[in-house]
């Protein structure tokens, strides 16, 4: 029987290696992405969305009035490793809002309006940690979309789903507002905050597309879905959105507080793995170089148990924590380095561009 234990654990510990090899769970705290090789070289700091953004509108009698209004300003986008949906935001500059996973690591991206004209779009700014992405396309008078208060939204509330699904061409779908500020986690291990949950069918390809309301406005960018699971689809909130989007255009990456490490949440099997001391914290992968966890001494292989007196057991909960702080803020971070237990003091900086 001890032998049979034996072999089982051994079983165990390589299936564990292989599921490390090929997921990845390293999460970066290392918030900005790399400079995307076909980014525009100009941003426009003072741009602000098309003032009929804060119009109100009245409800509108049908779906097929909803999508008459919205859809000429839905696309589809494709690059050489995925396909997606995006809507324009500002028709006269010709930015489109999509995800970042649509446009990650693209090469070339193509847009394809609902009238079936197609254009090259360059990256304009790109968000990994919201998964938000703005592109541009050298065009002008288009029609554009208006983004509504998703925190008006209601449960129960109708909405609609306009994507590229399945790469077939934009399609719409029906459904209700199921769910409010929902947290997910997605396959790669990076979690998605303060989510619109809707039982309007999300495909492959609807991704970056809009979910709007009865008044035809824009109360989500859909983003996920639950795989196995019927009517569990995903969106981005407006709310949380705009001030992404804004930042992107206005500078082409986000400022946050930084602290510089690459981590990933510590459990039992990590653990036992590595031959460590604890089995519950947040374990550095990864210092960047001059960043502030460097300078405050803090090195790969230390786990990080408390910041700021407060708990820290994941590395979402160690996330959120920094992104609670002021750039400048000196932080009180509690670290295990072997068996012996640390305090160190880290002041944040803002978070680097992509360029630099």
């Amino acid at each position: 029987m001890r032998d049979k234990f034996k072999h089982i654990s051994l079983f165990l510990a390589t299936l564990a290696l292989i599921l490390l090899s090929v997921t990845g769970c390293i999460a970066p705290e290392v918030f900005t992405p790399p400079p995307p090789s076909n980014a525009t070289e100009t941003i426009e700091p003072n741009w602000t969305f098309p003032t009929t953004y804060n119009q109100s509108s009245a409800l509108l009698p049908s779906f097929s009035a909803v999508v008459t209004k919205v859809k000429p300003a839905v696309v589809s986008v494709t690059t050489e490793v995925a396909q997606g949906s995006g809507f324009v935001i500002d028709g006269e500059q010709g930015y489109i809002a999509t995800n970042e996973h649509v446009v990650a690591n693209a090469q070339n991206i193509e847009v394809t309006m609902d009238n079936g004209e197609t254009f090259s779009a360059n990256v304009v700014g790109k968000d990994a940690l919201t998964d938000l992405a703005v592109i541009k396309v050298d065009a002008s008078d288009l029609p554009y979309t208006c983004l509504g208060n998703s925190s008006s939204l209601a449960i129960g509330e109708w909405v609609l789903a306009i994507g590229n699904a399945f790469g077939m061409g934009l399609r719409v779908t029906e459904g209700i507002v199921s769910g409010s500020n929902v947290t997910i986690t997605l396959l790669s291990g990076e979690m998605l905050y303060a989510l619109i949950e809707t039982t309007a069918a999300i495909n492959p390809g609807n991704s970056g597309g809009p979910l709007v309301n009865m008044k035809g406005e824009v109360v989500g960018i859909t983003s996920a879905k639950i795989l196995g699971a019927e009517n569990m689809g995903y969106a981005i909130s407006s709310s949380s959105a705009k001030p992404i989007i804004e930042d992107l255009i206005r500078q082409g990456y986000i400022i946050r507080p930084w602290l510089g490490v690459y981590i990933q949440t510590l459990d039992w099997l990590t653990a036992w793995l590595n031959n460590l001391t604890i089995d519950e914290g947040v374990l550095i992968t990864e210092v960047a170089p001059d960043s502030p966890a460097e300078a405050a001494g803090l090195k790969k292989g230390d786990i990080i148990t408390k910041f700021q007196d407060k708990e820290i057991a994941t590395a979402q909960a160690l996330q959120e924590a920094i992104l609670e702080c002021q750039i400048g803020e000196t932080v009180e971070i509690t670290f295990v380095r072997g068996r012996a237990t640390k305090t160190t003091y880290a002041v944040l900086e803002q978070s680097p561009s992509p360029q630099s």
